[in-house]
């Protein structure tokens, strides 16, 4: 590890799109950016800090593009938080060779502790980027549909 990557620090953000809502995670890794996008996912519902983790829920998906893999990444925890009425407080996530095993950490939505403020509908490609920057961090990043 270079000194430039020993300084980075593994965030998510959000960052404004009309009346959608971009995603952005940044790790040492591509799968740390990943599980911080994750994260950042969560972060538009609720604290992710007010969600517990009760439950393991496997997650994986393949796709030959990185960037389609975080689409289809994001996709796929967009529908178990949906089907199953969860949340994840954090996604522990690998990738290799374009596939992506995750395990997400969460509970069943509590409406008074976590106060869901909207429903995520979906990832987008509007914004999307996946990628090492020159400082040796990763960003993957996109807008989803709110």
């Amino acid at each position: 590890m270079n000194s430039a990557t020993q300084h980075i620090v593994a965030r998510w953000e959000h960052f404004p799109h009309q009346a959608d809502m971009g995603i952005r995670g940044v790790g040492v890794t591509l799968a740390e950016a990943y599980a911080m996008a994750a994260r950042a996912l969560t972060a538009i519902v609720t604290d992710p800090d007010t969600v517990l983790p009760r439950y393991e829920i496997p997650i994986e998906v393949h796709e030959v593009d990185d960037e389609l893999l975080f689409v289809d990444f994001l996709n796929a925890l967009i529908y178990e938080m949906a089907t199953r009425n969860m949340l994840f407080t954090r996604v522990d996530v690998a990738i290799n060779q374009h596939r992506v095993r995750a395990i997400a950490h969460g509970e069943n939505v509590d409406v008074a502790r976590h106060q869901p403020a909207v429903e995520v509908k979906g990832a987008t490609y509007t914004e999307l980027h996946v990628g090492q920057c020159e400082d040796g961090h990763w960003i993957a990043q996109c807008v989803v549909d709110v």
